[in-house]
């Protein structure tokens, strides 16, 4: 079953097309990587996937409803949640304060509750952190709120956008390692990361977009080895 299925999906700046009639679907329980390099288009279509953006044409199908151009917090509220770009965490506020958003548009106080248990002991650093203001952070504690914060929203399409970018090696393996359990756990994401060489190993599909086209796309462990995959973004 497919939760998310765009087609002939056309985004624009003004004159300038940033996504160029690009089709692609994430079905239920998968987790989907867009990789190319930087001014691609792909934080333009999560942006437009999440409402930030309307598109020029196209179509956007969650769950077979078309949501393209509907307002943020109405996709919101259908249960496509991002992780933006750089974290973009609320820097004045708390750290559980910042959780608590996460659960703004979540009417079952007793799932929320369970749910910031459940991120709490996902992220120790965060229970320790709690009520200090998010700001005062390291930027791989505050990319654990932001994913944090999204959960507590109990995401059904997880949009995670360049979450390594910035972070040390060892808090690079830390998030792709919660992206893999968050797998496991059957969380459907959708994933642009830089990072190709992490992403098509976590991932189950990939796509390939370059300058605001899928240029190609399959199965992520053969998109990996495919040699101009390799000699772009793989260093080989």
């Amino acid at each position: 079953m497919s939760t998310l299925t765009i087609s002939g999906l056309h985004v624009a700046y003004g004159r300038t097309e940033a996504v160029r009639g690009i089709d692609l679907t994430v079905a239920e329980g998968q987790v989907v990587t867009l990789i190319g390099a930087n001014g691609a288009g792909k934080t333009t279509i999560l942006r437009t996937l999440s409402g930030l953006i309307r598109p020029r044409a196209g179509q956007i199908l969650f769950d077979g409803r078309d949501v393209a151009g509907m307002a943020p917090h109405l996709i919101a509220g259908l249960g496509i949640v991002q992780v933006p770009e750089g974290r973009q965490v609320f820097a004045d506020l708390t750290v559980g304060e910042n959780l608590a958003l996460g659960a703004w548009l979540v009417r079952d106080a007793r799932a929320t509750q369970q749910r910031h248990e459940t991120i709490l002991a996902r992220f120790p650093r965060l229970r320790e952190r709690l009520g200090q203001p998010a700001g005062a952070l390291s930027g791989g504690e505050q990319q654990m709120l932001a994913m944090g914060r999204a959960l507590m929203a109990a995401p059904r399409l997880l949009l995670l956008d360049e979450p390594s970018m910035g972070l040390a090696p060892l808090v690079v393996e830390e998030i792709f390692a919660l992206i893999a359990e968050l797998k496991a756990a059957g969380t459907t994401i959708l994933l642009v990361e830089q990072n190709a060489s992490a992403a098509l190993e976590v991932a189950d599909v990939a796509y390939v977009l370059e300058v605001g086209r899928i240029t190609l796309s399959g199965p992520a462990a053969q998109v990996a080895r495919n040699p101009a995959v390799v000699a772009a973004y793989l260093g080989g």
